[in-house]
């Protein structure tokens, strides 16, 4: 985990703007305190904030090739660099240090772009190449790092986050509401776009090269679904070869020079990757996790129970309405856009506990519900698709007391409003987007908050289409199931899970998070598997649950999956609620923000005041946070956005300046 920003001339070389490139550096900071590095010349620049874990006295960035013609700046992972290190030593690159870092400057410099096919990581880097005037940017597969860039007044600027290229002053901040109608149907932006206008994000899998002032952007690979499966292979075939692939994901997650703990949340995924930790050390694994003052929501019993099963030292931290409600504001200026749940706020307070431990890395399990068909959205598609060509059939209730066994259906009105969510857009059983619709409905609910301007503003555009652009051809060849998986994989896994819960939470306190499920090899190998052994019946990821039966008690394997949640809008209605609460969701700061209602947003919080958690619907809920979420947004980024933090130049480790005015003065 490091932090990555700089700018490129478009036009004429210009003398570098150092004081810019410590800005950029200063408002990253967060994500690579340990040290901070530039480079320099009369066409680009390159600043970063490391997070020493790999080569900690030798892989100080930017760094270069053994001429000096590339540089680079990079965050991330690359997680097999020591078997393309031999591979590049054999055909005689030299290397100068033990980081990966150079072995991606040295595999550019052998293969090109097709280096991206050869790495096993998370990463989101540069690379400057002096001989040709070039700049190029990448991002690993699934999006796991990330990296953002915009073009304003002949330059082209690039950052991990949005505050990066803020500190450049004269850069728009507005509000996109293109951005903010996308992520109230989605629970994000289709990349390119962003919450702020022109701030745009490169997308997962993809590459950016800018020459001669043009840049255009590729996408190097994708997850691509079969249309048959082999159905002749059994599940304990499948299950064996998802087990060897999770041990030797987690081994190569393991390498660091420094040590390395886990999450451990309760569920079958941390479980996992917890367990498979000790195929590869002796030494006690150190793991951590939430709990909740609110029993609806805590789940320390199963944790307690994991960890003494697996013999870790575990730490745990516990979260009051108010603690989620203190740190909101902050999880918002790290998430840089509007959110529908809390549930990324503990995980900013979980980060914390992992750096005031020391450690710097951990393992999660993010990612395999989205592989492995563990999300109650794809069970529901499996039931709906059911409803859909059976509407007449006395299952329909049993499935839902299957789906959800805790449910009192002998309650009329819960009953009926399960039945009337799920019947929610069967007509449209062929729409690509049909697996997705209960929650694109409850999510839209938002908008209906909105003021009348905003709404026909958005009249004209269509929010539904932000991922359709980009769907494969084969797409509707596919079974459903994967459809429903690759719709999830590009919407919520790369814009929310690995952002707002991801990278945005681990990167605010210096942690770096690893996650063994979306090793490529995994995601791959996950397509192929056929549909019967993720979902089995309306047992959710089976095949994973068949590889771990070994490593795992049955109390984890069988027992029955509960998503990771937050208390929600009860966080902000106490009585010891912070007072930013009320003051974002005045009619004065309502007003001043122009996006949304007063008089609806203060009945919406009548409400929520009134009613508890478990009276309050997902609508209602999922309202009241994306309306205070992008007021705080836009108060901390456009209204009252904080002074920069600009780092000294004596705190830089690497201050490598090649512009010809640094030339003629070291002449002078």
């Amino acid at each position: 985990m490091c932090g990555i920003a700089g700018y490129f001339e478009l036009g004429s070389p210009t003398p570098p703007d150092k004081d810019l490139v410590r800005r950029m550096v200063g408002s990253i900071r967060h994500r690579g305190p340990d040290e901070f590095g530039a480079f320099f010349d009369n066409r680009c620049a390159l600043g970063h904030a490391r997070l020493s874990i790999i080569d900690l006295a030798g892989g100080s960035q930017p760094l270069s090739n053994e001429d000096g013609s590339l540089w680079i700046t990079y965050n991330g992972e690359i997680y097999n660099y020591l078997e393309l290190r031999k591979e590049l030593e054999a055909s005689h690159h030299y290397f100068r240090t033990r980081s990966d870092t150079e072995v991606i400057v040295h595999a550019f410099e052998e293969w090109g772009a097709k280096c991206l096919d050869r790495f096993n990581g998370q990463f989101a880097f540069a690379i400057y190449d002096s001989r040709d005037g070039s700049l190029f940017l990448a991002r690993d597969r699934l999006g796991i790092r990330p990296l953002f860039y915009t073009q304003h007044g002949g330059r082209f600027y690039f950052g991990s986050e949005i505050k990066a290229l803020f500190a450049e002053p004269s850069i728009l901040r507005q509000i996109d509401l293109k951005g903010l109608d996308e992520t109230f149907t989605w629970w994000t932006t289709a990349p390119p776009r962003t919450a702020f206008m022109g701030i745009n994000e490169l997308p997962a899998a993809s590459y950016l090269k800018i020459q001669n002032g043009k840049y255009n952007t590729k996408s190097y690979w994708d997850l691509e679904y079969p249309e048959t499966y082999n159905r002749q292979r059994s599940a304990a075939s499948w299950a064996e070869e998802l087990h060897e692939l999770l041990v030797d994901s987690v081994r190569l997650r393991l390498r660091a020079d420094v040590p390395v703990g886990a999450y451990l949340s309760g569920g079958l995924d941390s479980s996992a990757t917890t367990s498979l930790i000790r195929h590869f050390t002796d030494t006690r694994v150190e793991t951590f996790s939430i709990a909740f003052h609110d029993k609806a929501y805590d789940e320390s019993k199963y944790q307690q129970q994991m960890s003494d099963y697996l013999g870790t030292r575990h730490h745990q931290i516990k979260c009051s309405y108010r603690d989620i409600a203190e740190v909101f504001p902050a999880v918002i200026r790290h998430a840089e856009r509007p959110i529908l749940r809390t549930a990324p706020a503990p995980l900013y307070l979980l980060s914390k506990l992992v750096r005031d431990h020391e450690f710097k890395v951990v393992l999660t399990g993010e990612g395999s519900d989205e592989m492995l068909g563990g999300y109650d959205i794809f069970k529901e598609t499996l039931i709906r698709r059911f409803w859909a060509r059976n509407p007449d059939s006395a299952w329909r209730p049993l499935l839902l007391k299957r789906l959800y066994p805790t449910l009192p259906l002998s309650a009329a009105r819960a009953r009926f409003y399960l039945e009337t969510f799920y019947k929610a857009g069967l007509e449209q059983i062929d729409e690509f987007h049909f697996s997705h619709i209960p929650r694109i409905n409850t999510t839209s609910k938002v908008k209906d908050y909105f003021t009348k301007d905003v709404q026909a503003e958005l009249t004209d555009y269509d929010p539904l289409k932000a991922f359709k652009r980009d769907l494969p051809n084969q797409f509707y060849s596919w079974h459903h199931l994967a459809r429903a998986q690759y719709l999830e994989a590009k919407s919520l896994l790369a814009g929310y899970i690995l952002s707002s819960q991801g990278d945005r939470m681990g990167s605010a306190h210096a942690v770096e998070g690893r996650f063994p499920f979306l090793d490529h090899r995994i995601a791959e190998f996950a397509t192929t598997v056929p549909p019967l052994y993720k979902i089995h019946g309306l047992n959710e990821k089976f095949v994973l649950k068949k590889a771990m039966a070994r490593e795992l008690p049955p109390e984890i394997t069988k027992r029955v999956k509960q998503p990771y949640m937050a208390p929600d809008s009860n966080s902000f209605v106490q009585e010891d609620s912070p007072q930013y609460v009320s003051e974002m969701l005045s009619e004065e700061s309502l007003v001043k923000t122009g996006l949304f209602n007063p008089l609806f947003v203060q009945k919406l919080r009548d409400k929520c005041s009134r009613l508890s958690h478990a009276h309050l619907s997902f609508k209602d809920n999922m309202s009241f946070l994306g309306v205070l979420s992008t007021q705080l947004l836009v108060d901390q980024f456009i209204n009252n956005p904080p002074e920069v933090n600009i780092i000294d130049r004596k705190k830089f480790k690497v201050w490598h300046d090649q512009s010809i005015e640094a030339a003629e003065q070291h002449r002078g």
